[in-house]
């Protein structure tokens, strides 16, 4: 997920969660969803995936669920240079509505002038290319959403961090033409708008849906415009830390007395860690602030540890700052983490961002009972999310090459 964090002017509005929340289907022209659980963790994996099948028969595979990318694309069987993935290579000859995507004007050719092509390069210098063609895709026996045709890649070269990745390709949700969510949308088969839930820490999981949902009660709407950047973005008026509020000047100062301050697990990374804060997950709170973002609006978001910090892999009981720089531009990178066991929804048709504390892991499977409404019950509105859970397996160090992150427009440092 990405979502640069802007400056705005101030507004007095504001918002609270409101315990009896419900989560709806879509209202609006009463178009279909597409109900898919998210599987994986952003630590330990270091990514969520989905399950896509394409093809006639379908064919399966595990995509990395990445909304800063606007093409799908899964490993082909005629690959020149691909790794070893979850799932066996796409095999276009095995399906019978498979179509490759003839050269025209409207695209990137092959040297032959015969077939369309994609090119896709990453921060980490690790990069996608191959065809594109057209097929039948489906999303899963949990969806309202029928099976649709639509473009993707078909990957003939692999390099870096998409080479040596255990998930098979990347769902790029987006904007653009080639994107899912465009697709679908253009042939008004969902509604502009999706949703995705990541589970929190030590827990991962979740749910997404493609297609408008009515927001629970309490959701906290940023607005969003898609003029100002091609990646989802909200404005950023104030932070506050602890329910003191910080000033937006290049530096934020930060001071801990109880914790030591460590290395971090990667010598490649200047990670800020502190040790000796237990290694109970559900006492977080107790050692870390909560962390509130003001929107431009005036809406709040809090963020509770398990929001912002990941598990020292080498170091029982230490943890780490969850924020980034952002290589050589003066802004900061705060990882997918930030909305673990949170509802995000990306309201395109709205051009706005919500956010709704719940438990992502239940979420899949309310959705799995009830195809059109989601009550929760009246103890469900989480305050610090990471009260909520029991640990289980932890994970290890943060993964740089997830593609969920947000970006705000300020260098943070902690000293």
């Amino acid at each position: 997920m990405v979502l640069p964090l802007y400056l705005s002017l101030p507004n007095s509005s504001t918002s609270a969660l409101d315990p009896r929340r419900q989560l709806q289907g879509s209202e609006s022209q009463h178009h279909p969803n597409a109900r898919m659980r998210l599987h994986d963790d952003l630590l330990l994996n270091g990514y969520y995936t989905t399950r896509l099948w394409i093809g006639t028969p379908s064919q399966m595979f595990a995509l990395i669920v990445d909304t800063g990318s606007t093409v799908t694309y899964v490993p082909c069987s005629t690959c020149e240079q691909c790794g070893s993935h979850q799932d066996p290579k796409f095999q276009p000859d095995t399906s019978s509505t498979y179509q490759p995507l003839k050269c025209t004007s409207d695209c990137n050719c092959d040297n032959d002038k015969n077939q369309c092509i994609y090119e896709r390069e990453y921060a980490e210098m690790s990069s996608s290319s191959g065809v594109l063609g057209e097929d039948v895709i489906s999303f899963g026996n949990q969806s309202d959403l029928a099976p649709q045709s639509a473009i993707f890649g078909c990957e003939t070269i692999e390099t870096g961090e998409i080479y040596s990745q255990h998930a098979d390709g990347i769902m790029g949700l987006g904007r653009g033409d080639l994107s899912i969510m465009d697709q679908l949308v253009d042939k008004k088969l969902i509604s502009d708008s999706f949703s995705l839930c990541y589970g929190g820490m030590d827990v991962g999981g979740g749910a997404m849906i493609l297609g408008g949902i009515s927001p629970p009660s309490g959701m906290v709407f940023a607005n969003s415009d898609p003029v100002r950047s091609p990646y989802y973005n909200i404005d950023l008026k104030e932070i506050h830390v602890a329910r003191k509020q910080l000033p937006l000047d290049p530096k934020i100062k930060r001071e801990l007395h109880s914790f030591k301050q460590i290395s971090g697990p990667d010598p490649n990374y200047n990670d800020i860690c502190f040790s000796d804060a237990g290694s109970d997950v559900s006492q977080l709170s107790n050692n870390f602030p909560m962390i509130d973002l003001v929107f431009g609006n005036g809406q709040k978001y809090s963020l509770s540890p398990e929001n912002y910090m990941f598990r020292h892999s080498k170091v029982r009981g230490a943890y780490c700052l969850g924020v980034f720089p952002n290589g050589k531009d003066l802004t900061t990178l705060l990882g997918g983490i930030i909305v673990r066991n949170t509802l995000v929804t990306y309201d395109r048709e709205h051009t706005k961002v919500g956010f709704w504390k719940t438990n992502c892991s239940e979420l899949w499977e309310r959705l799995q009972i009830s195809n059109t409404s989601l009550s929760m019950p009246p103890n469900s509105a989480l305050t610090n999310s990471s009260q909520t859970f029991g640990p289980s397996v932890a994970p290890t160090a943060v993964q740089r090459n997830s593609p969920p992150r947000i970006i705000i427009n300020m260098l943070i440092s902690f000293e």
